[in-house]
């Protein structure tokens, strides 16, 4: 049973060529980590570009395997599974196997990389581990707890939702303002107590993924005094890992029944009205928020709202608060590399075009045998994932603002100078969703030029800036948002910000134009198509 899933898995031509560009890409990605690495004269921009392997795993992880599951259920074409002598547990056990060894080709297709950093003196043999397998382990994790979430009923969401928030707003007491005046902030506590809160504190911050990996390069004492720590983590990830699978597994058939079958109740108000003229707006709004990443967007901003209040205060920063996580962050790049950060997250919706398009050709197909049925012309598509991608990406650009005002009133950046960050932000997001719309327009998948522009792109600045290439990293779509508060306005910024407007508005004025006849002709092509 389980080889008719891996050959059925490997033989579908949409699934070679999200294979083909995921391991490109992973090989660029892991060469601009493996170069940054090769220039990083000190322990703590390795131990950066360590973390920043750990969340390009848990990207890629999330990305290969979790999405795919996460839409498993969502296709009326696995009730014959279903109800067939296989279980579904069992069914959606082969599909996690069929993703996590796609996944896992595509890590090992890094290898090499980081082969010659061994060869190369860059990275010791023993640093393989944290940079190669933590990675897959981790985004393994990752993509089936986004799984499970998906999976889980409405109200145990809102349940898991009110604990996140604690923990957020725990990190944001104990990890950023206490920092590393914990000590001090417990001293009240008895003895005994304090000196337990203390321990069990910094072992939740030193024993997870990224502390593990921090540590590793810093302290650099040997691999020896980093093991128990990173088997400890590892152990531990291994074992979410399995809990979360058997969740998903056992909750596969529910979720695919209360998805298709369940009838809809609310006490809600009747919302008809909100629907006005635009009623496939109102929908692709609707369907983009069924998960609305809330928790993301409130530690993003409460960490950026004390960032910036640690930017205003500046030496007047009261003594009691900690200061070492800012500075960490000072060490990476500061409030233009935060700032820049929140703007390529919200540019991940306009980018990946969420609101309309589905992820296989038979459920597109579907969709568009409704659409085009109907009155709608490529106005009404660009503006329902204009809404869309709006509503999703725009807390984003918010946050970015708190740190662009704050360095502002700092003196840190002029004011023209974060006008001119802000507008680059807005071009960038506006540039992404002009992408996007022209691969919806044109029938095609997202995916390959979305993950380019929200990852490939921002590692491409980095790579260029570390090679004093500032004059050529100033035309990469990314740095219109970053380089005016980091190295200030320029004319090759200027040249690079008016070149991403005009290919904008061509991108936008024909998909607009082609969009319809588009559309109509990628449905001729694909309808009954193959199932991928």
């Amino acid at each position: 049973m389980l080889q008719s899933f891996f050959i059925i898995g490997m033989r579908a031509p949409a699934r070679h060529i999200t294979f083909r560009r995921a391991v490109v890409l992973h090989i660029l990605l892991i060469a601009c980590l493996g170069w940054g690495a090769a220039n990083s004269d000190t322990p703590e921009r390795l131990s950066a570009v360590g973390q920043v392997a750990l969340v390009l795993g848990i990207v890629e992880g999330a990305s290969l395997v979790g999405w795919r599951l996460a839409q498993l259920p969502k296709s009326q074409a696995l009730e014959f599974l279903l109800v067939s002598p296989i279980r579904p547990p069992r069914v959606f056990l082969a599909e996690a196997l069929v993703g996590i060894g796609r996944f896992a080709l595509v890590s090992l297709s890094g290898l090499p990389v980081l082969l010659v950093m061994v060869l190369q003196g860059v990275i010791i043999p023993a640093d393989l581990w944290p940079l190669g397998l933590m990675p897959f382990e981790w985004g393994v994790v990752a993509a089936l707890g986004l799984t499970v979430w998906a999976y889980e009923p409405l109200s145990i969401r809102r349940v898991g939702e009110v604990i996140a928030m604690i923990g957020v707003l725990f990190y944001l007491i104990v990890g950023i303002l206490a920092g590393e005046k914990l000590q001090m902030w417990i001293t009240g506590l008895p003895p005994a107590i304090g000196e337990w809160v203390y321990v069990v504190i910094m072992r939740m911050f030193q024993e997870n993924p990224f502390g593990v990996v921090r540590n590793w390069f810093i302290l650099r004492e040997g691999p020896e005094t980093q093991w128990p720590p990173f088997i400890t983590v590892n152990v531990i990830g291994a074992a979410m890992a399995v809990a979360f699978g058997l969740r998903a597994a056992f909750r596969l058939k529910g979720h695919f029944h209360d998805r298709h079958y369940k009838p809809l109740e609310t006490n809600r108000q009747d919302q008809s009205a909100l629907i006005g003229n635009r009623p496939l707006s109102w929908w692709a709004v609707r369907r983009v928020m069924e998960y609305s990443g809330r928790v993301n967007v409130y530690l993003a901003g409460g960490f950026c709202l004390l960032y910036s209040a640690f930017i205003v205060a500046g030496d007047d920063w009261p003594s009691w608060m900690g200061r070492a996580p800012f500075l960490i962050f000072e060490m990476w790049g500061g409030p233009a590399m935060v700032a820049g950060s929140m703007c390529v997250l919200a540019a991940v919706p306009a980018a990946f075009q969420f609101g309309l398009w589905d992820p296989t050709v038979s459920d597109r197909c579907k969709r568009l045998e409704l659409l085009l049925l109907t009155d709608l012309t490529g106005n009404d598509y660009w503006h329902a994932s204009l809404a869309a991608a709006w509503k999703r990406g725009r807390s984003y650009l918010w946050i970015a603002a708190l740190l662009w005002i704050a360095l502002a009133v700092s003196g840190r950046a002029q004011w023209y100078q974060a006008v001119a960050a802000a507008l680059g932000g807005i071009a960038l997001w506006g540039f992404s969703f002009a992408v996007g719309f022209r691969a919806f327009s044109t029938g095609n998948q997202a995916g390959g030029i979305a993950t380019g522009l929200t990852l490939g792109m921002p590692m491409l600045v980095f790579a260029l800036l570390r090679a004093k290439l500032d004059d050529l990293a100033a035309f990469v779509p990314t740095a219109a948002c970053y380089l005016p508060v980091r190295n200030g306005i320029s004319w090759s910024w200027a040249a690079g910000f008016v070149l991403m407007l005009l290919t904008t508005w061509w991108l936008t004025r024909r998909g607009l134009a082609r969009c319809d006849s588009s559309l109509r002709l990628w449905f001729d092509a694909n309808q009954g198509r193959k199932a991928e």
